[in-house]
């Protein structure tokens, strides 16, 4: 749900300005040198933070077992939308890309955005999946925490590479 559509859409990126200018990798190194691999552990801890928080807020609001469980797998979802935009430059700001530059990045984004919203709120789907419809605010939360996934990513990529 979360990798295929968008992964595929990063396919077709524009390479990044000044990548032929850069220093070539050294094909001994592995495929997780230059902070690759800690890049996708802290993506992947803060993710997972902010879907697990999303389920206890809600387990403690006594949402239904159901209702917090789709909320974290919504939140999950939407985080990697996030996280596809922002990976489209490991050092470039989305807002310097452009939002709507990668056509089929926005295609992919709508329509994952479309399957997940089809797995909340469609009867069959809830039955196959085990989601259950969530009320507008459940949803807002679960969006507001995937535009934080964002800013977050965006913010350590300014940082990164403002040096």
């Amino acid at each position: 749900m979360t990798d295929g559509v968008p992964g595929l859409a990063l396919a077709v990126e524009q390479a990044e300005k000044g990548t032929m200018e850069r220093k070539p990798q050294n094909p001994a190194s592995g495929v997780f040198a230059d902070g690759l691999g800690v890049s996708i552990l802290w993506v992947g801890l803060v993710m997972g933070i902010l879907s697990l928080a999303v389920g206890y807020w809600g387990f403690q609001q006594g949402y239904d077992t159901a209702v917090w469980r789709t909320m974290v797998f919504t939140t999950l979802t939407l985080a990697q939308m996030s996280n596809a935009l922002s990976t489209r430059s490991f050092r470039d700001s989305l807002f310097n890309l452009g939002w709507f530059s990668n056509r089929i990045m926005t295609g992919a984004i709508a329509v994952t955005f479309l399957l997940q919203m089809a797995l909340i709120y469609v009867p069959i789907a809830n039955d196959f999946f085990n989601t259950t419809p969530l009320t507008a605010v459940q949803l807002g939360i679960c969006l507001a925490l995937s535009v934080l996934m964002l800013v977050i990513l965006e913010t350590v990529k300014w940082v990164q590479f403002r040096r």
